[in-house]
């Protein structure tokens, strides 16, 4: 039988939620409270669904126009979550997205081990050398979602997988796939140790993509940051080097873009 709690209301600026969930926007706080915000009706129903922990719920009953919105809310309300009913007027300053559908969670982190993850089971995957941008971070999720591929990497720190940025972008993919945050030469035991066929991405490479019909699974695919791309030592550990044609005026895709057309290039064969 489920717990139930009146939600809270909160109508004053100088509320310490208020404050609490703005300070989630910084990297400092979330690191020190293992937190981070998820906005949006769509996202906070995924976390729900992916059975992740939710610390508080905040949400405008006169925004919530929706009734998958009302539902959603009296569901948690049923098992106990903690919610607050925040002020129509108050609301869009705690979100940074334009017209605020009106709910916000406030989300417990959760941090993989590699011994977390199964090579049996995650055979297709993506690692990233220090990625910088969280839009990329989070849209490769999404482009790992449709084509099929399991687990992320995110090698040598980089962008925080959970940013706000981050988080949006990944459409809620971000709660049904595994991230894991770790040293290169630890991923690269982790890889080799499960026999994973290990395809890297340079401008330089001979090797057309379209090639990748022809490589051994399971795979991960590896891609350098925005700015630096795959490195020697990076490159030199991969067991296939591929490039993308590039017949325009610009050197190189988005990182995101990139990773979507190399993920069908290595997945649809």
């Amino acid at each position: 039988m489920y717990n139930t709690r009146m939600p809270e209301t909160i109508t004053s600026h100088a509320n310490p939620l208020v404050k609490q969930i703005r300070a989630l926007r910084q990297p400092r706080q979330r690191r020190e409270s293992g937190l981070f915000l998820v906005e949006g009706i769509h996202h906070v129903g995924e976390a729900v669904e992916a059975g992740w922990e939710l610390e508080l719920v905040a949400y405008a009953p006169d925004l919530l126009t929706s009734e998958y919105a009302r539902t959603l809310t009296a569901t948690l309300e049923e098992r106990g979550v903690r919610l607050a009913a925040v002020a129509g007027s108050l609301f869009p300053e705690l979100t940074d997205k334009e017209n605020p559908q009106g709910v916000l969670a406030l989300v417990r982190q959760r941090h993989l081990r590699l011994d977390e993850l199964d090579p049996a089971r995650d055979r297709y995957c993506v690692a990233c050398v220090s990625p910088q941008d969280p839009g990329n971070v989070g849209a490769i999720l999404r482009s790992m979602d449709a084509a099929g591929a399991q687990a992320l990497f995110l090698l040598e720190g980089g962008t925080d997988p959970y940013h706000p940025t981050c988080v949006r972008a990944s459409m809620g993919t971000l709660f049904w796939k595994p991230v894991v945050q770790c040293s290169f030469e630890a991923f690269l035991g982790w890889a080799k140790a499960g026999g994973q066929t290990l395809i890297g991405s340079s401008a330089h490479a001979s090797l057309d993509y379209r090639q990748a019909a022809a490589f051994p699974q399971p795979f991960v695919l590896l891609l350098g940051s925005e700015q630096k791309g795959l490195q020697p030592e990076h490159l030199a550990a991969c067991d296939r080097v591929v490039s993308l044609p590039m017949r325009g005026r610009a050197s190189s895709l988005n990182l995101a873009v990139a990773a979507g057309i190399l993920l069908y290039a290595l997945m649809e064969r």
